[in-house]
């Protein structure tokens, strides 16, 4: 490039440049990327180009590309550009979007800059990308991007108000993805990224009311996905998605009316947390996602939700069994018995046998009102008597019950002996043991034999003795089974 047109701060950046020198030409610390204005602060985006593809340096110089406070005409066009140096364009007001597509460079940094829109698809940086406090008016297009260090973004503005803001689908980042305080006025797409550390999301806000406010489907994290207080208007989807470490929500303001505003099934992560967020406005989908630990309260969850398949270890923090049900009351897709096993489960591992009996009682009350009526009355006595079997207690009562009724009965009218002169002398509360103890043999059973009315009351009692004995038998072994 010929520099005699140069203008003087074009010549002053190209004989910086060879040093790796620093051009400042801000006229105030705080003024704001969009407003710079003056020929004086002015470079074209030709010098910058014949710079970074043409500039050579003198032996033992490290060429760097610095420049701070400058107003960038024309379309800074590096697509497919290999550069070997690293580029600081910050502070920089951009008049045109910045093309990167399939560019390879050491390292990007353009904090605090102010860009139409950058499309920077299938970029390589070497180093980090810095788009720390920068105000993007359009889109920033980084899908296939790999990036061997960082990727900063917070308290950056992106995003018109529609479709995607940030693109970072099928990127590979070798450290970390940082957006604290991101405002995002359009989704973010995530879906089938790779990032070996954390994905940081505290504090950031994301709208896109008509479609997805994050897409992380397929989403691979090596750390933690911190999403610490976030505000979205949308669906927040990670389906499928793989977080080594925990998923938090804390405080998090998830919306969504009308549809689904959080979707994380086969979502796979050590722990998922909504401690202290808003009830999320909006459906959740877990199918088939699982957890270790899943932290949230109650009301916590929306009026509709998905759980089949949803697999955890523990729930936090610990409440009774009744807090925990009417979650599973609300599944969209009605009586899902699986839902109530891990719930059962969960309370068993800690050692909380009465709620998890109270869990498996409520998943039998449930499924009872599936079935057909003939099939409901015997639940509903089932339920009465021993409380499908999760009840040994009542079993108890209902044996005491009917030990009293025969001995009452039998001790007022003796049955007669099976053979005269031989057996024991008759017993009522005995005999009535007897009948009801299928396993105890007391003997008063085979010496005396009732008749008419009082031997189909033996019958009753034989019958039923057989199965509140046995429910008794369970709750004892269950006991024991614990200690």
């Amino acid at each position: 490039m010929d520099i005699t047109g140069l203008t003087p701060l074009e010549r002053r950046i190209w004989q910086a440049f060879p040093r790796g020198a620093a051009t400042d030409v801000r006229r105030d610390e705080s003024e704001d990327p969009a407003t710079i204005q003056g020929a004086e602060r002015t470079v074209r985006a030709e010098v910058i180009r014949a710079l970074l593809l043409g500039g050579s340096s003198e032996p033992g110089e490290a060429p760097a590309l610095r420049i701070t406070g400058a107003s960038i005409t024309g379309v800074l066009d590096l697509q497919h550009a290999e550069i070997r140096h690293p580029i600081r364009l910050t502070s920089c007001h951009f008049q045109h979007s910045l093309e990167l597509d399939g560019t390879q460079t050491r390292q990007l940094d353009l904090t605090g800059s102010y860009l139409p829109a950058l499309a920077a698809t299938s970029l390589r940086v070497d180093g980090a990308l810095r788009l720390t406090n920068c105000r993007i008016a359009g889109s920033v297009q980084l899908s296939n991007a790999e990036i061997s260090s960082g990727i900063f973004l917070d308290h950056a503005h992106i995003g018109t108000g529609g479709g995607w803001a940030l693109q970072l689908d099928h990127a590979s980042v070798g450290a970390d993805v940082w957006a604290p305080g991101l405002v995002a006025l359009g989704g973010i797409r995530l879906s089938t990224a790779h990032v070996e550390g954390a994905v940081d999301l505290e504090d950031a806000q994301v709208k896109n009311a008509n479609g997805d406010a994050l897409d992380a489907a397929r989403l691979t994290v090596g750390t933690v996905l911190n999403a610490g207080g976030l505000t979205t208007e949308g669906r927040v989807r990670l389906t499928g998605a793989k977080v080594a470490g925990w998923i938090s929500f804390i405080e998090a303001q998830l919306s969504n009316p009308g549809g689904v505003a959080l979707g994380i099934s086969s979502c796979e992560a050590t722990q998922l947390t909504l401690r202290d967020a808003q009830p999320v406005s909006g459906d959740v989908n877990m199918h088939y996602a699982s957890f270790k630990v899943i932290e949230a309260a109650p009301q916590v969850w929306p009026a509709t939700v998905r759980l089949e398949g949803l697999t955890y270890e523990a729930l936090t923090p610990r409440l009774p069994a009744a807090d925990r049900l009417a979650l599973l009351q609300r599944d969209a897709d009605g009586f899902v018995p699986h839902s109530y096993e891990q719930l059962a489960a969960s309370y068993r591992r800690v050692g909380d046998d009465t709620d998890s009996r109270a869990v498996q009682l409520a998943k039998q009350r449930r499924r009872r009102a599936t079935l057909p009526w003939y099939a409901r009355l015997w639940g509903y006595l089932q339920d009465a008597t021993v409380g499908y079997g999760f009840r040994p207690t009542r079993a108890g009562g209902w044996l005491l019950a009917l030990l009293l009724l025969g001995s009452v009965v039998y001790g007022m009218h003796h049955p007669l002996p099976a053979e005269h002169g031989k057996g024991p002398e008759f017993n009522a509360p005995i005999y009535t043991l007897d009948l009801l103890l299928p396993i105890i043999d007391f003997g008063q059973q085979r010496a005396f034999t009732p008749t008419g009315v009082y031997q189909w009351l033996s019958y009753l009692l034989i019958a039923v003795g057989w199965v509140l004995a046995t429910t008794v038998a369970a709750g004892i072994t269950r006991t024991l089974s614990r200690q």
